[in-house]
């Protein structure tokens, strides 16, 4: 009895971002990040400042199957900049099925993965190129570019892993900030508009 199998792909991964053989490539605006700073005013100034339509960061990704066991493998380039004394960040999820991990490796610059559990547990971890983070499931999980330069990351996670982006913005942001420590570096500092994560993605 023979079965169906996917057919192996070969793909190149650029440091710049760029991705060959990709599926998808998708791009964040500076108009589709309202509600993300803390600092409103500062976000709202640069929306006036550099338009709507500024790009903030883009993904590509290669996607051969959305079945269990199937893999996505893609970049994430964020552009660097501060909204205050905040860097710049991707909207940051969940996995909708709670469970599956995600793997970032830093192709070029310097971010941080921000990475918190519902029930309150915190992580920041600084990535350059060369290190990775082994983002395991049931954690909520984020990139910020605390360098100059463009923030580029591999990532790979499950097919079937969905995720859920509301959940940061139902807690009226993530419970630790990332931002300028006032001496060139970067700190995390608790956001005291945080009202607890809900109980279940999706809800």
């Amino acid at each position: 009895m023979s079965i169906s199998v996917d057919i192996p792909v070969p793909l190149r991964v650029h440091p710049n971002g760029d991705l060959t053989g990709n599926t998808r490539r998708y791009e964040k605006f500076l108009g589709d990040m309202a509600g993300v700073y803390r600092d409103d005013a500062a976000y709202r100034a640069a929306v006036e400042k550099h338009g709507a339509d500024t790009l903030v960061y883009s993904v590509e990704e290669h996607r051969y199957s959305d079945a269990e066991g199937a893999l996505v493998i893609g970049t994430s380039t964020l552009l660097p900049g501060t909204y205050g004394t905040e860097f710049a960040v991707t909207r940051g999820h969940i996995h909708a099925v709670e469970n599956r991990a995600e793997l970032y490796y830093c192709l070029a610059g310097h971010g941080v993965m921000l990475l918190e559990t519902i029930d309150g547990q915190s992580a920041a971890v600084e990535l350059t190129p060369g290190e990775a983070v082994n983002v395991p499931g049931h954690w909520i999980h984020r990139s910020i570019n605390v360098g100059t330069e463009p923030f580029v990351t591999l990532f790979t996670y499950a097919a079937d892993a969905g995720q859920d982006y509301a959940i940061i913005g139902d807690a009226a942001g993530m419970k630790e900030l990332v931002v300028t420590d006032g001496r060139g570096g970067w700190a995390s500092v608790p956001n005291p508009e945080h009202t607890g994560y809900r109980v279940g993605v999706n809800a």
